[in-house]
C-alpha cells in the first residue's frame, strides 16, 4: 500500500470517527419531568372517586348537560384550538416528508431551429427527478419529532379548552342557581314585610299603633322591594352570561332554566389520584406542558445538528424524443449524483445563535412545567380545602337558619299580641334572612369547589385525545 493511500484511508477513518462521536453527542436523552410533592396536605373527602368523563352529569341538575353541549358547540377558543391542532399536525406531515426523497416530474416541448439554414425540430421529454438529504446527524428526525410533540401538545391544549368551556358553563349555571335561591327568598321577605307594613297602617290608622310605627314598616317594606330588584336584575345578568355562553336564544334557555329554578346542585365527593405528580398523566394542560418541554428538546437537537455538515444525493431520469426532418429520434437518460456534502464554514455566528437560542427555549419549557405542576397541585389543594370547609361549616349553617326562623316566627307572634315591638320583629327578621341567604351561599361555595375540583383533577380526561 502506497504511503498516499494510507494518508487517505487514515483520513477517511478520523472522517468516520467524527461523524460518529457527533452522532452520539447529538443522541441526548429527554429531559425528567419536575418534581412534584410526595403527598397531598389538604384533607380528602371520605368515599370519594375520580371525576368520570362527563362529570357534569353527576350534578343534579337536569338542565346542565344540554347547557354544556351548546357552549362547547359555540365556544370561539374550542375553535380556535381545533384549528391549532389542524395547523400542528400539518406541520408534523410536512416535517416527516422532509426525512425521505423529494421526487417531481417534468414535461418540456420544444419546436423550432437555432438558426436560418438549420432544419425544424421538434423535441418533446418527460422525465422524473428526486433529490433526498441523507439526515446524518438527525436533524430532520429532530424537526420531525419536535412537529409531532407540538401537534401531541395541541391536542392536549384542545381537551384543556374544553374542560375550561365544562367548568365555566358549571359554574355559571351555580351561580345562576343561588341567584334564583337567594331572590327567592328576598321574594318570601318582601311580601312578609308587605303584609307587616299593610298590618301596621291599618292599626295606626285605628289609633292602636303610632304613626313612627307604621312609618318604620313601610320603610321596611320599600327596602324589601328594592333588594328583591336588586336580586332579580343580578341574576337577569347570569341570564345574559349563558347566553353568550351558549349562544341560545334567551327566550328558550329562559324556558329550560325553569326546568330546576332556585335549587343549587349538588354532587357526589371526588377524590384526587394516590399522588400528585399522576397529575402529569391526568390534566390536559400538564401533558401539553410536558410535550411542549420533548419538543424543546427535539428543537434544541435540530439546532445542534445545523452546526454539522449535511449530505444530499439527487438523481435524474429523462425520456427524450426528437423528431428532425421526418427522423425519429428517442432515447433515455439518467444520472446518479451529484452527491454532495456541504460544510458549514462561516456564517458570522448564527448557527451558534439558533443554538443558544433553542437551548433557551428548552430552559423556558422545563420551566413552565414545573410553574404548571405546581398551579396544578395548587389548585386541587384549595379545592380540598373549600370542600372539607364547606361540609364542616354545613351543620352549624343549617342550624343557624332552623333557629333564626323559629325566633321570627315567635317574635311575629308575639308582636301580634303586643309583646313585642316592630323593632324587634324586624331585627329577628334580618336574623332570620341572613341566616338562609348564608345557608344558600354556603351551598354556592361548596358546588363552586367541586366543579373547581373537577377540573383541577382533569375533569375525566384520558389519554384517548393524545394524537398521534
Amino acid at each position: 500500500m502506497t504511503p498516499q493511500c494510507r494518508r487517505s484511508l487514515a483520513t477517511l477513518a478520523a472522517a468516520a470517527a467524527l461523524l460518529l462521536s457527533a452522532c452520539a453527542s447529538l443522541d441526548t436523552p429527554p429531559p425528567p419531568p419536575p418534581p412534584a410533592p410526595t403527598a397531598w396536605q389538604a384533607p380528602l373527602p371520605p368515599g370519594g372517586q375520580a371525576p368520570v368523563a362527563a362529570w357534569w352529569t353527576l350534578l343534579d341538575d337536569p338542565v346542565l348537560p344540554g347547557l354544556v353541549q351548546a357552549a362547547e358547540a359555540a365556544s370561539p377558543s374550542l375553535a380556535s384550538a381545533r384549528a391549532r391542532l389542524v395547523q400542528a399536525a400539518a406541520a408534523r406531515t410536512a416535517a416527516a416528508a422532509l426525512l425521505g426523497p423529494a421526487a417531481q416530474a417534468t414535461v418540456s416541448a420544444l419546436r423550432g431551429r437555432d438558426d436560418a439554414s438549420a432544419p425544424v425540430a421538434a423535441v418533446v421529454s418527460a422525465g422524473v427527478q428526486a433529490s433526498w438529504e441523507i439526515d446524518l446527524f438527525g436533524g430532520r428526525r429532530a424537526a420531525a419529532d419536535a412537529a409531532r410533540g407540538r401537534e401531541r401538545a395541541a391536542a392536549a391544549d384542545l381537551a384543556a379548552a374544553r374542560t375550561a368551556v365544562r367548568a365555566d358553563t358549571a359554574g355559571s349555571l351555580i351561580a345562576l342557581r343561588a341567584c334564583e335561591a337567594q331572590a327567592q327568598q328576598a321574594g318570601r321577605d318582601a311580601a312578609s314585610r308587605a303584609e307587616t307594613a299593610r298590618l301596621t297602617g291599618l292599626t295606626a290608622n285605628a289609633g292602636l299603633r303610632a304613626p313612627a310605627d307604621a312609618a318604620l314598616a313601610r320603610a321596611a317594606a320599600a327596602q324589601a322591594r328594592s333588594a328583591l330588584l336588586q336580586q332579580r336584575a343580578a341574576c337577569d345578568q347570569l341570564v345574559k352570561a349563558l347566553v353568550a355562553l351558549t349562544a341560545l336564544d334567551e327566550p328558550g334557555l329562559r324556558q329550560r332554566l325553569a326546568a330546576a329554578s332556585a335549587r343549587v346542585p349538588a354532587a357526589p365527593p371526588l377524590a384526587p389520584a394516590a399522588l400528585p405528580a399522576e397529575l402529569l398523566h391526568q390534566r390536559p394542560d400538564l401533558v401539553a406542558a410536558a410535550e411542549r418541554l420533548q419538543a424543546a428538546a427535539a428543537a434544541r437537537r435540530e439546532a445542534d445538528a445545523a452546526r454539522w455538515p449535511q449530505l444530499t444525493l439527487t438523481g435524474s431520469l429523462t425520456r427524450s424524443h426528437a423528431d428532425v426532418r421526418g427522423v425519429s429520434i428517442s432515447g433515455n437518460s439518467f444520472s446518479i449524483g451529484p452527491l454532495t456534502l456541504t460544510v458549514p464554514l462561516f456564517d458570522g455566528g448564527a448557527l451558534d445563535a439558533a443554538l443558544l437560542g433553542a437551548e433557551a427555549g428548552l430552559d423556558e419549557a422545563r420551566a413552565q412545567l414545573a410553574g404548571a405542576l405546581r398551579q396544578g397541585v395548587r389548585e386541587v389543594e384549595e379545592a380540598l380545602v373549600a370542600l372539607d370547609a364547606t361540609a364542616a361549616r354545613r351543620a352549624d349553617a343549617e342550624a343557624a337558619a332552623r333557629d333564626f326562623e323559629a325566633a321570627l316566627q315567635a317574635t311575629e307572634a308575639r308582636q301580634r299580641g303586643g309583646l313585642a315591638s316592630l323593632f324587634e320583629l324586624e331585627d329577628a327578621r334580618r336574623s332570620a334572612l341572613a341566616a338562609q341567604s348564608a345557608l344558600i351561599e354556603l351551598d354556592r361555595e361548596r358546588a363552586t369547589a367541586w366543579v373547581s375540583l373537577a377540573r383541577a383533577l382533569g375533569g375525566g380526561w384520558t389519554t384517548e385525545a393524545r394524537q398521534p
